[in-house]
């Protein structure tokens, strides 16, 4: 099992994985939890999906097991900046605008992480070591980034999760229901993880 921080910079050394990403995102958002998202040729993607952002992936065998998307907040493309501020902006109709507890950050040193998934096709046996693997690289990349904090929002159950794994995720917002699924805004402090 293999972790790799993509950008725009380094797609040409990592062949498909870049399209192999945005290939199991379309399996996991799409067709696993049938949200009406953007999509060609069997790949997901949306309007923060730019230069600016960075793409972890937990792979194997050119399989991508699990992702996330980093975005700084700082990125403006369009009348986009990132997802949790747009939405806060009321530019996104899928997403309430009172998810925040404050107003969203524009600063250097914060990235939201947006798009965060395993594949179901993940065997239970291997669920907690691959989630370790992509927090890790989360915490690796974010911080050569220069990042000292993420905001992201999750399923309230991911809570726990990310405490088993380390990270700290404390509530930034409201429980919100999305399909059933309580979800949360969250901001997790990257000055303090060291692993």
């Amino acid at each position: 099992m293999e972790v790799t921080t993509l950008s725009y910079d380094n797609l040409h050394k990592h062949g498909e994985l870049f399209a192999n990403m945005f290939r199991a995102r379309h399996r996991a958002f799409i067709q696993q939890n049938r949200w009406n998202l953007p999509e060609a040729n069997g790949m997901e993607f949306d309007q923060y999906d730019t230069p600016a952002s960075r793409w972890l992936a937990v792979h194997q065998n050119g399989e991508v097991l699990a992702g996330i998307r980093l975005t700084p907040t700082t990125h403006r493309c369009g009348i986009y900046s990132y997802m949790i501020r747009d939405a806060q902006k009321g530019l996104l109709e899928s997403i309430p605008a009172n998810l925040l507890n404050f107003e969203a950050p524009v600063a250097s040193h914060i990235w939201e992480s947006s798009r965060v998934f395993v594949s179901d096709s993940v065997p239970a046996s291997m669920r907690l070591r691959v989630q370790l693997q992509l927090r890790h690289e989360m915490v690796v990349s974010a911080r050569a980034l220069g990042a000292t904090t993420v905001l992201g929002l999750i399923p309230e159950s991911s809570r726990r999760l990310g405490r088993r794994v380390g990270l700290e995720c404390e509530p930034a917002g409201p429980l919100l229901d999305f399909d059933g699924v309580e979800c949360v805004c969250v901001t997790i402090n990257m000055s303090s993880k060291l692993h």
